[in-house]
């Protein structure tokens, strides 16, 4: 019995975790994945605030781009970032819980576009993130053998 397309992108997920050096020495942590889409969420450490007492916006890049990086990956297609635009709509502080949500608003062939947006603890808009995804040659795993 084929996987279903959830069981699919859990599977991709744990594949790339354990060499995610990066999302885990951030402290990041993957929530959910779904088909085009995951929840990641990191919390502001002292490391991480920057000389006006606020949120580093490279580590909010970070939040959003990992998100992007588990959602266009969780269709067992090897996906890369072809470019990303990202907004700063209000500050993020040390000991916030930030949430990072991302979708696919389009897959198609070779392309996909993805939107996250990263909230605080409160509900509170910190960033939207825009992903554009490429699709390069490989697979996490062979899903003809699976059953």
């Amino acid at each position: 019995m084929a996987l279903t397309p959830q069981q699919v992108a859990e599977r991709c997920t744990a594949t790339m975790w354990p060499n995610d050096h990066a999302a885990q020495g951030l402290g990041i942590v993957i929530r959910e994945t779904t088909p085009g889409g995951a929840v990641a969420e990191m919390k502001v450490r002292q490391d991480m605030v920057n000389g006006h007492g606020i949120a580093h916006g490279g580590f909010l890049f970070a939040l959003a781009d990992t998100n992007f990086a588990y959602a266009c990956n969780s269709f067992n297609h090897y996906t890369v970032a072809a470019g990303v635009d990202i907004n700063f709509i209000a500050p993020a502080h040390l000991g916030d819980t930030l949430t990072a949500v991302g979708r696919a608003r389009h897959q198609g062939g070779r392309s996909g576009i993805y939107d996250i947006e990263v909230t605080n603890q409160d509900g509170k808009l910190i960033a939207v993130f825009r992903g554009r995804s490429t699709r390069i040659k490989g697979h996490f795993f062979d899903e003809s053998t699976e059953s």
